[in-house]
């Protein structure tokens, strides 16, 4: 589990389509094998940490869910360590398991933060409520709006300095995760309909 802060920019050194390789010296200097990590808001576990690298391995399922597929050598990616019991709760609860890959719409510059439009399936606009919560490349985000078609976010300075999401362009693939729970709602009131 993930609270979407992310701890950390990562740089991905290698991918060959299955294995991943990110540079993350924070994240690996307390990194066991088998823990779990959220790059780019995706769940993996770690099979190798040497010298502040991280390996994990990215099965067919993952890449098909996922835009981890288009992940190259020297690009950014967020880095989140699984939550500790003890660790502050400050974003949303985050599994890493990513719904549906969503594409940027716009980019909008508001004061010193920008307003980022993403264009998402059903299965996660379905979940989007104004002021709820979705994660977005691994980033807790509030929810500014929606429409059938997507949903937009506020991004603070803060955020654009320590995250991908600064970078963003329009056309640009992320990573998207609803709030869980959302689903668990749903999928109670539809045990209880039935």
């Amino acid at each position: 589990m993930f609270t979407g802060i992310v701890r950390e920019l990562g740089t991905v050194e290698t991918f060959d389509g299955s294995r991943l390789v990110v540079v993350a010296p924070e994240t690996a200097a307390t990194a066991a094998l088998g823990d779990s990590v959220a790059v780019a808001g995706v769940c993996l576990t770690v099979v190798a940490n040497e010298n502040g690298r991280l390996a994990f391995d990215a099965v067919p399922e993952t890449l098909s869910r996922t835009a981890l597929g288009g992940l190259r050598p020297d690009g950014a990616v967020n880095v989140e360590p699984s939550l500790r019991v003890g660790d502050p709760l400050g974003g949303h609860v985050v599994q890493g398991h990513v719904d549906a890959v969503g594409r940027v719409r716009s980019v909008t510059p508001e004061g010193d933060g920008r307003r980022v439009w993403v264009d998402a399936p059903e299965n996660v606009v379905r979940y989007c409520i104004e002021k709820g919560s979705v994660a977005v490349d691994g980033v807790s985000l509030t929810i500014a709006a929606f429409d059938d078609d997507g949903f937009e976010v506020a991004l603070i300075p803060h955020t654009l300095a320590v995250t991908t999401l600064g970078s963003l362009e329009p056309g640009d693939e992320v990573n998207l995760e609803a709030d869980v729970l959302g689903k668990v709602v749903e999928r109670l009131l539809a045990a209880r309909l039935s």
